[in-house]
């Protein structure tokens, strides 16, 4: 990873999740936000440089610059890095962690059951493919 990069790790199988990648595609004007599935080969690689007991992250993960950011602050910094009207959710940080966390946590244990599965990660087409690790 360069310094520059803006990696976002999300649950490949996860419809919501595949939701977000998708309105960060349509977002990210500049295109600088890359993508890679949690379960995908270099999610596990990326990851395994922070967690090198193979611990398993089911969450939303965002790396800038080396630095990585869990559930609700991975998905404001997000915001805050598409620009425009969405970094003013980037305010909400000022809402202690354990709190915007909570709620977060409520949307994930029910992502699949509300949103639904897929079999298999999202395939990125040709246009798109640059931006997947």
């Amino acid at each position: 990873m360069s310094p520059s990069d803006h990696i976002l790790l999300f649950d490949g199988v996860c419809n919501l999740c595949n939701g977000l990648v998708k309105f960060v595609i349509r977002n990210d004007r500049q295109g600088k936000i890359k993508f890679a599935p949690l379960q995908s080969l270099t999610g596990e690689s990326l990851l395994s440089g922070f967690f090198p007991d193979n611990e398993i992250v089911d969450t939303v993960i965002f790396i800038v610059k080396d630095k990585l950011y869990f559930k609700s602050t991975a998905v404001l910094h997000l915001l805050r890095e598409l620009g425009s009207g969405w970094r003013l959710f980037y305010g909400l940080i000022i809402i202690p962690v354990p709190v915007r966390d909570f709620f977060y946590n409520i949307i994930a244990r029910s992502r699949y059951r509300i949103f639904g599965k897929m079999d298999t990660c999202m395939v990125p087409d040709q246009e798109l493919e640059a931006r997947f690790l």
